[in-house]
């Protein structure tokens, strides 16, 4: 989609003329697929979230390169003793896009915005705990808690803010996003590019480095590949262990790799016969063979995985905890039996259209079928595989989904009864009171100890049987300086890059 004033002549020569000028600064990204849109309240696909997050739109706080919380747009906050009351002062001199003022408004609105049953953001139980916002003055705001929420500041980095008049707006953002970020929004060609130049106004003085950003939408990943090479591209983020494997070596292409934080799984429609049954999820978990998967599918970059990602290592249980990680098709098929279902059991598995959870999906359609289960698997475009994922329309269905700093973010909008990401149609007494519980605690051993509790339960008969955790590989031309993969998959650290 194109800006309307690009629809000029003369708008579309200046702008033309400007990037020729500056080419040599503008970033070109080869990307696997096209966003599904651009609102930061509503995306939930990575193609969407890595343009917007941290380039386009910021929060309160941001999320760093060590997972820590730091300030963004707030430069500092103080929280109440009993922890039921965050005031946090906003920078001075922060404009958005379309040169307006962000002030207290904007945030309150924003808050308010992703809240708002009409707008149904699915990152609205991130702030279940807010009982109200209020601007005290257009640089202070004040967050009034129902209760403590220990996860509030890490979440508040996946909170855009965006302009106040937008509170009631459900489309306008998803086609022109309007942010604080580095860069600013300027055309979207679909399945072609999206660009994305410097923001001249930017609050961080020097910063960004880069003239631009484009998002090159490229699907085939041989293709991507040669464009690294013959320098078209200066950069692939987030590329999977195959296709690191087939750039390792090349000349002028450096790689950077951390822990992945996003994670592997098959998803469980509980709300409806066969996986209603939590015999039938155990039987799941038994007849998958995680190694198996690392090895055939992430080409040993990678580690079968529970609920919480190894590169969290304060909160994540060691797999050899989780009984049900034994590879065992005769258990499975034991559990189907006492389960009372006919085997075999007949369901179909849609699957994310990356090649990654293609190959799989691919390798637990075959283990599953080995123990009692008879899987098909439904090839979907991505707009339809997430329209079918929100709507809880799916038996199973395999994907990658990104993780998060504090395990609240994840647990509580995925399993907790009514979260805004609970497409499995899960509710479990136990898992509701431990996760209400850990979200109030201020003790990190005591969240650790309602979290343990949490993933053992989870990871056996939860909606999720969790696969893998990969390696994150991102690959770039060796004249690329200043940036760092992160965990979270957030290109944030663009900001900082020179090229």
């Amino acid at each position: 989609m194109v800006r309307s004033a690009l629809r000029s002549a003369m708008g579309a020569g200046f702008m033309v003329a400007a990037m020729a000028s500056a080419s040599a600064q503008v970033l070109e990204i080869g990307a696997d697929a096209s966003p599904t849109g651009l609102d930061p309240h509503l995306i939930t696909a990575f193609p969407s979230f890595m343009v917007v997050n941290g380039n386009i739109y910021e929060g309160l706080t941001a999320i760093d390169k060590d997972l820590k919380t730091v300030p963004s747009l707030a430069e500092s906050w103080s929280i109440s003793q009993d922890g039921k009351t965050y005031t946090f002062k906003l920078r001075s001199g922060v404009k958005f896009h379309d040169g307006s003022d962000m002030n207290a408004e904007d945030v309150v609105s924003s808050i308010k915005r992703l809240q708002s049953k009409d707008i149904a953001s699915p990152l609205a139980s991130r702030l279940s705990a807010v009982e109200s916002a209020s601007a005290v003055d257009p640089q202070t705001v004040e967050l009034k808690l129902k209760e403590p929420s220990a996860a509030l500041l890490s979440s508040l980095a996946t909170i855009a803010i965006v302009p106040s008049a937008m509170e009631a707006n459900k489309d306008a953002l998803q086609k022109t996003p309007v942010g604080t970020g580095p860069f600013k929004f300027q055309e979207w060609q679909p399945n072609g590019f999206i660009l994305l130049t410097k923001n001249e106004a930017y609050w961080e003085k020097g910063l960004p480095k880069l003239s631009g950003l484009k998002f090159n939408i490229v699907p085939e990943s041989a293709t991507r590949q040669v464009g690294l090479s013959n320098g078209q591209y200066a950069m692939l983020p987030n590329i999977d262990a195959a296709t690191a494997l087939q750039l390792k070596g090349k000349p002028n292409v450096k790689l950077a790799e951390t822990m992945d934080l996003a994670y592997t799984l098959i998803g469980m429609n509980v709300s409806k016969p066969p996986f209603d049954n939590p015999k039938v999820r155990e039987a799941v978990n038994y007849a998958i063979n995680r190694q198996e998967i690392v090895d055939a599918a992430l080409f040993g970059a990678g580690v079968p995985g529970g609920p919480l990602s190894p590169a969290l290592k304060s909160w994540a249980l060691d797999v050899k905890q989780f009984a049900c990680y034994t590879h065992d098709p005769a258990k499975a098929q034991a559990l189907l039996k006492e389960a009372g279902v006919s085997t075999p059991v007949a369901v179909s598995m849609k699957v994310l259209p990356r090649q990654d959870i293609k190959d799989i999906a691919q390798v637990v359609q075959e283990q599953l079928n080995k123990a009692g289960f008879k899987v098909e698997l439904v090839n979907q475009e991505q707009g339809q595989f997430i329209q079918d994922w929100r709507n809880s329309n799916f038996d199973m269905f395999a994907s990658l989904n990104a993780g998060q700093p504090d395990p609240d973010e994840y647990f509580y909008r995925t399993f907790r009864t009514g979260g805004s990401t609970n497409v499995f149609k899960y509710s479990d007494p136990e898992v509701d009171g431990l996760l209400d519980q850990a979200r109030t605690l201020q003790d990190q051993a005591a969240r650790k100890a309602a979290y343990d509790k949490v993933q053992q339960k989870l990871a056996c008969s939860g909606p999720a049987a969790h696969l893998t955790y990969g390696t994150l590989f991102s690959a770039m031309n060796s004249k690329l300086q200043g940036y760092e993969v992160m965990p979270n998959r957030s290109l944030r650290a663009l900001r900082n890059a020179s090229y």
